[in-house]
């Protein structure tokens, strides 16, 4: 008896897969990444987590700059001995500080401002970076399931193509046993993936803080574009949001210096009133005026003045450190992407393109008479792990290209 296979390619099974996952007949069109970073920045909760914490920073400038209360003072004196002698007295005070101290210090706040609103923006760099880490973690297990998809139907096949040569008489017991073995393997296999891309799929609805459930899948390049040059990346460094956070708080620690520095310059509290006294023949209206100095014997902001000289020495060390550290990752990163982008494409080229010609000889082999069926199920699972190691490939290099993109400042909006 002549048994003929489908001459179906292992490539068409999965692209015909990948096509109707990516485009199901149902209402919706499938994810991108661009809506994905849209409905997840969207959020109105980052954009309240920003505001409030750069309003916190806009307060306490605010606080810094603002004059010290006036104050206004009544006393009454009256003589005890009976001669109707009585003095009433009503007067305002204001301090003044002619030293510059509290507009010091109003700039200093304005550069805590300035530092919030760099960690707002290093906050949403953040995550841009985790949705699309996300995305593509996503779009990497839907892919995964394509192909096994393609591998389960390859699977049926031989299933149908064994039972007629069962029939026949014509296949032992080991291959039937065998077959059992790989059958069970490859749905534990799929039945994995499956859970996996749901457990990802619900994580990433609650990242968006969207239902899914609207979108048919997700669409994409799991395999990212190559980056620009390294010296072009090396510039963008100075730009990163969390350097220049450090770099207003040197600022502002340094101008708290400023003003306790000046703390040998005391703040003067001037006073003008009226004085009426009544003394019994007679009453009298004056005006009063009174000054008080503080004397800076003691206490000369000697602890405040050298308190932000270590802050901004701190400071200062953290942003170096942290700009030698971003340098050296972006140097890594560039090199890993480079280098797994290559890797990528080259396997593509040289190991996924040829299995379609490996599956085929395989089939030709087996319809000869020259092969068994174990081995097409070899050539089978063959061609099954060459699409899943250039996936693999592929997620480590966008994997690497998401750091590098959130390292440099070069996240799409």
């Amino acid at each position: 008896m002549k048994l003929h296979l489908q001459k179906i390619s292992f490539a068409a099974v999965f692209a015909a897969a990948l096509s109707a996952l990516s485009h199901p007949v149902q209402a919706g069109q499938p994810l991108t990444e661009g809506e994905s970073l849209h409905i997840g920045l969207a959020r109105t909760e980052v954009d309240e987590l920003a505001r409030g914490h750069i309003g916190e920073a806009k307060a306490d400038a605010l606080e810094a700059g603002l004059w010290a209360n006036p104050t206004l003072e009544y006393s009454r004196d009256q003589s005890r001995n009976g001669t109707g002698v009585q003095e009433k007295t009503w007067q305002l005070s204001q301090p003044f500080d002619f030293s510059g101290r509290r507009g010091l210090k109003r700039e200093a706040g304005e550069q805590r401002v300035a530092a919030a609103e760099a960690n707002a923006r290093l906050y949403r760099a953040e995550r841009t970076s985790e949705i699309r880490h996300s995305f593509f973690q996503l779009l990497l297990r839907e892919r995964q399931l394509v192909a096994l998809d393609g591998w389960v139907n390859r699977f049926a096949d031989i299933e149908r193509l064994v039972g007629k040569l069962r029939a026949a008489g014509e296949v032992s017991g080991y291959d039937l046993r065998r077959l059992a073995r790989e059958r069970q393997a490859v749905n534990a296999r799929h039945a994995e993936t499956r859970a996996e891309l749901a457990r990802i799929r619900e994580q990433f609805a609650a990242l968006l803080g969207a239902d899914l459930a609207a979108y048919a899948g997700t669409s994409g390049h799991l395999q990212p574009d190559a980056p620009a040059g390294l010296e072009t990346l090396l510039g963008k460094l100075d730009t990163r949001s969390d350097l220049a956070a450090l770099g207003a708080r040197a600022t502002a620690a340094d101008l708290d210096g400023r003003a306790a520095a000046r703390g040998w310059m005391p703040e003067v509290t001037l006073g003008i009133g009226t004085k009426r006294g009544d003394y019994g023949f007679g009453h009298e209206t004056l005006a009063s005026f009174s000054a008080a100095i503080p004397l800076p014997v003691f206490d000369r902001q000697q602890s405040g003045e050298r308190r932000a000289a270590a802050q901004a020495m701190a400071v200062r060390a953290e942003y170096r450190l942290a700009r030698s550290r971003a340098e050296g990752q972006l140097r890594g990163l560039h090199r890993q992407v480079t280098q797994l982008l290559a890797a990528a494409e080259t396997y593509r080229r040289e190991a996924v393109a040829p299995s379609d010609d490996l599956v085929r000889i395989a089939e030709a082999a087996y319809r000869a008479g020259e092969s068994t069926v174990l081995e097409l199920l070899d050539a089978y699972k063959g061609a099954l792990e060459t699409e899943i190691t250039a996936l693999d490939l592929e997620w480590k290099a966008r994997e690497a290209r998401i750091e590098l993109d959130q390292l440099t400042g070069s996240d799409p909006e």
